[in-house]
């Protein structure tokens, strides 16, 4: 257990961390609109803005200034596929030592050449973090390296916890809570130490991902227990097991941990983008994600709250599904399975019983001649309130309707799955373009008419110019000519599809 002379001597050591040959004292912004929605004074702290993007360089660098010339001259090493790597390959360079990074042999070509870009040998050994800290360990005793922990090293712990240094000198006020992201818990160790030591006041909570709460385990169970599995989206902090220097710190300085799903980060990363103009990493927007939960949850108002930005090292490819779930995290969007007959003129009336609400997806695919199942989302406004009058409205005019809004797998496969073969010889397939707006598909639906049995419906609001619906329609006993007539008389940019060989394998 930690006593409060091993604290103390902690904060001394905080005081006296050299980060600032390589860091920069990151600015202490408020966020203007959330501060005027949440009804508190927001306030992120930009670790976003250093030079490799993290907060990771202030304990990287203290660690390695700290160590003795002999060390030096031997180099150091590390494992680590993120942030950790580019902290100890800037400080190695800015000091002139050897630095050699252990990467697995599955990371990203991006994040491999942003640590050769910094100076770092780069070692690819394994597929898993695990197999990279192995063979960094073997390298160690090899040829004597110092390694250098991304995480449970007091000296380490000392320089991440120069951030709430910065944080109490930039803002004299009042402050009430600082919420701080939690993965092996350098950061939050050094930061929820020097508060509680400096101003006890504070609240200081931990944030972690629902499906890496390592810190939440371990203190409900009273020690360090190792997760079977942690998720990968916020991989920042994608930790198995919190580090034992920093439960200890855990344990007498946080107040209490917050978690948060995948669907409030990507909301949280949108909160953040909107006011500043910049794409934090998953790990970078969850404290912030923590500070959104911990207002709703307990009705917080007139309070300035500090929420740590810790980094934007964001993975490209990683954008579509963050723009996929922003919504649902913001509880700005409906998901829901919807029965309606099969019949021309349905999907009109169903869309007439939505309101004035915009879809933001639509997906059918014919099955049976007596019902239509349709996967629709909708934008909402007035978060969960909203989502249950419009389940209920619908119900009462007489649809059957299961809402899947946090339906995990809805929400990742079935929304990309709802179609199929559906053996229909007269069918029809067209692909359309009409000006995205709201209303949009309303009208688009009006101006097609009931006289032809709509059979296949794919549309999804992607923020685009132009709307994209993909159609099938069945002619009956009525000519094409008379379809494309009707069709024509639309006045939107239209292509049979109805040879596409995609249409021909997987849905006809």
């Amino acid at each position: 257990m930690l006593d409060a002379t091993a604290l103390d001597a902690l904060v001394k050591r905080i005081l006296q961390a050299r980060v600032y040959d390589v860091a920069i004292e990151s600015p202490l912004d408020e966020a203007r609109l959330l501060s005027r929605r949440l009804k508190n004074r927001v306030l992120l702290k930009r670790e976003d803005l250093q030079p490799v993007f993290s907060f990771k360089l202030r304990g990287a660098y203290n660690k390695i200034a700290r160590l003795s010339a002999a060390e030096r001259a031997r180099g150091v090493i590390c494992a680590s596929a993120g942030n950790h790597a580019q902290g100890v390959a800037l400080a190695a360079r800015e000091l002139g030592i050897k630095g050699v990074i252990v990467m697995p042999q599955t990371t990203p070509d991006i994040k491999v050449n942003s640590v050769k870009a910094l100076g770092g040998q780069v070692v690819l050994a394994g597929d898993s973090y695990d197999d990279a800290y192995a063979h960094a360990q073997t390298l160690m005793a090899e040829k004597g390296y110092s390694f250098i922990h991304p995480f449970d090293d007091l000296d380490v712990i000392a320089g991440q916890g120069t951030v709430a240094q910065e944080i109490l000198r930039q803002h004299r006020g009042d402050i009430d809570a600082v919420f701080v992201p939690v993965g092996g818990g350098g950061l939050m160790a050094g930061v929820a130490a020097y508060i509680k030591h400096v101003r006890p006041s504070v609240r200081v909570v931990a944030v972690e991902p629902e499906d890496a709460a390592c810190l939440a385990a371990a203190l409900k169970a009273g020690r360090r227990i190792t997760l079977d599995q942690v998720g990968l989206f916020a991989d920042g902090v994608a930790v198995r097991q919190i580090g034992k220097h920093t439960f200890d710190i855990a344990k007498v300085a946080v107040d209490e941990v917050i978690t948060c799903s995948t669907d409030e980060i990507c909301a949280a990363i949108k909160d953040i983008f909107d006011e500043c103009r910049s794409i934090c990493e998953p790990a970078g927007a969850l404290s912030l994600a923590g500070l959104k939960k911990y207002v709703q949850r307990d009705g917080v108002q007139g309070q300035t709250l500090v929420a740590i930005n810790s980094g934007a090292n964001m993975n490209f490819d990683r954008l579509r599904h963050i723009a996929e779930r922003t919504e649902l995290g913001e509880r700005r969007e409906a998901v829901l399975a919807v029965t309606i007959p099969e019949k021309p003129g349905a999907f009109k009336a169903f869309c007439q019983a939505i309101g004035k609400r915009s879809v933001t997806e639509f997906n059918y695919r014919y099955s049976d001649n007596a019902d239509a199942h349709v996967f629709v989302g909708v934008s909402l406004r007035g978060g969960d309130s909203e989502r249950d009058e419009l389940v209920a409205g619908l119900r009462r005019k007489g649809y059957a309707v299961l809402d899947l809004s946090d339906d995990e797998m809805a929400k990742l496969h079935v929304r990309h799955l709802v179609g199929g073969h559906a053996g229909l010889a007269d069918e029809r397939l067209f692909r359309f373009e009409f000006p995205e707006r709201p209303g949009a598909l309303m009208a688009f639906l009006t101006q097609l008419g009931t006289q032809w049995n709509i059979s296949l419906f794919h549309y999804r609001n992607h923020g685009a110019a132009y709307g994209r619906v993909l159609v099938g329609l069945q002619l009956g006993q009525r000519p094409l000519s008379e379809l494309r007539a009707s069709l024509d008389a639309i006045g939107y940019d239209y292509a049979d599809e109805s040879a596409n060989p995609a249409y021909q394998l997987f849905l006809r």
